[in-house]
């Protein structure tokens, strides 16, 4: 999608707005006598029972004068990000629920909160516009093509905001496909025509090639299908100037039926979105190649689906990783650590330079017990190094993508104890399986890589999260996207 945007220093007023048909006025606490259209914002705030202030918990909608429909909200400065943009969600909702070509911006209050709320609305408004997969046979979407921004005019374009709902937009577009138009095989195609698009290098790691490597953990999920057309996808940005290294590690189960261990029907809904993590990587890949951020960038993908047949993978079963070790099966719907092991020790190994990367970033829907710690608002990270667990959680304050900080403690490995082999996959006790499987992928990091897991239980909440509007709400591209600028500029 490719909005047009026109910025005005003035605020506008009734006069400039009134050809304007939806209007969003992000205000601050002491604009309530400056306002456009104050009179009719009034006599329904009377109406209502409510006051000015009321607008900092929640927007108001009102129809206009000339037919048209503005919305009022108020951003305070105390307000972290993830506020500020679940307040412009609520608020820029029922303009965009009317799909305008137009969407006028005015930023009142002073300079810092006028360049920091037309930012944030820009944002709010253009990734909320993009059109996402949609099978009804009368689908009358119709795209948003000018954002006008009065109040503040920036000396850019906004081009960096522009790169994040690429991101964005990719991930959730992907995830929302359903599986029989985005098997592994349609997946790895849709893949390809990305990386001729935007220059990355690609190379793929089929089943064969698997087999033949020794990556028996990824095999013994993919060997279930028919046609056994998983594989390990690696991408490559590399720009002149990357002064850092960083892998890119997505979980990319295209459907989960959890194998021999069958999942019932009310927990296999939805699990063709079980490629988030994936979708999450790419988003990240493209927004920073949008961004020329300086990094290089290896991005791996764990692309498959978990079956059940004659072939599939079963309890009791022992398979070899490619990092040697020997895995007991305990239950085949933890395919997703079984496809990251291989993943990650690919990830954490020498590129054709020699060089390893600086740090690795996953990101997989992973475990439900990460869902039955936070609900699906937020994400759990966990790391093997304390300090890039709490850059994470900075990170995520900053994007508005709240995640919170898990223990990575060995003392959990003794519950993954095999009899007859290395390690465990699980356990079918319950308890901290969200630990569990991050103890169980941080076997298979090589050279001791520094590495940040994030399970993404927050991958898909009904009504959206923060910034977003849809159910499934591209969560960890935004985060991911400010991992990489941290982690650049240390």
């Amino acid at each position: 999608m490719s909005i047009k945007l026109s910025q005005f220093a003035s605020n506008g007023s009734e006069n400039t707005l009134s050809s304007q048909k939806h209007i969003l006025f992000v205000l601050s606490e002491k604009d309530e006598n400056d306002l456009p259209f104050k009179d009719t914002l009034d006599a329904k705030l009377k109406r209502t029972n409510s006051e000015y202030k009321d607008l900092s918990k929640a927007p108001m909608s009102l129809d206009l004068p000339n037919a048209g429909i503005a919305s009022f909200v108020i951003l305070n400065d105390k307000l972290n990000m993830f506020q500020r943009h679940t307040l412009l969600r609520k608020a820029i909702k029922p303009l965009l629920d009317e799909q305008p070509a137009h969407v006028a911006i005015c930023v009142f209050g002073d300079e810092a909160a006028r360049e920091e709320n037309a930012c944030a609305a820009y944002y709010v408004t253009s990734v909320n516009s993009d059109e996402l997969p949609n099978r009804k046979k009368e689908n009358k979407f119709k795209s948003l093509k000018n954002i006008s921004i009065y109040g503040y005019e920036a000396n850019h374009d906004y081009a960096y905001v522009n790169a994040r709902v690429a991101g964005n937009t990719l991930c959730r577009q992907l995830t929302i496909t359903p599986p029989n138009e985005l098997t592994p095989t349609i997946y790895r195609e849709k893949i390809i025509a990305l990386a001729k698009e935007y220059g990355w290098k690609h190379e793929e790691f089929d089943m064969p090639a698997l087999k033949e490597m020794g990556a028996g953990a990824f095999f013994a999920v993919g060997q279930g299908s028919n046609p056994q057309d998983a594989a390990i996808v690696h991408l490559t940005y590399e720009p002149k100037e990357a002064k850092n290294h960083i892998a890119l590690v997505g979980k990319g189960i295209c459907f989960d039926t959890g194998g021999h261990n069958l999942k019932p029907a009310k927990y296999m809904q939805g699990m063709h979105e079980d490629m988030n993590g994936s979708a999450v990587a790419l988003g990240i890949l493209l927004a920073a190649t949008k961004q020329q951020l300086p990094v290089k960038l290896d991005c791996w993908l764990a692309i498959a689906q978990n079956h059940i047949s004659p072939l599939a993978y079963k309890q009791n079963d022992v398979v070899t990783a490619l990092n040697g070790m020997t895995i007991e099966i305990v239950h085949t719907d933890a395919e997703g650590r079984m496809v990251l092991a291989d993943t990650l020790t690919l990830a954490s190994r020498p590129d054709i330079k020699g060089k390893l990367p600086d740090a690795i970033l996953d990101f997989a829907t992973l475990t439900g017990s990460m869902m039955t710690a936070l609900g699906d608002r937020m994400s759990g990270v966990l790391s093997n190094r304390p300090e890039l667990a709490c850059k994470a959680v900075g990170a995520g304050s900053v994007a508005g993508e709240r995640v919170v900080a898990f223990p990575y403690y060995d003392d959990f490995d003794s519950d993954l104890d095999s009899d007859i082999a290395d390690i465990k996959q699980c356990t079918l006790e319950g308890g901290a399986d969200h630990i569990h499987a991050a103890r169980f992928l941080g076997k298979f990091i090589e050279n001791d890589v520094a590495w940040l897991h994030t399970d993404l239980s927050s991958a898909n909440r009904k009504s959206g999260l923060g910034a977003i509007q849809s159910d499934t709400n591209g969560f960890g591209v935004g985060f991911g996207l400010e991992m990489l600028k941290s982690l650049i500029q240390k």
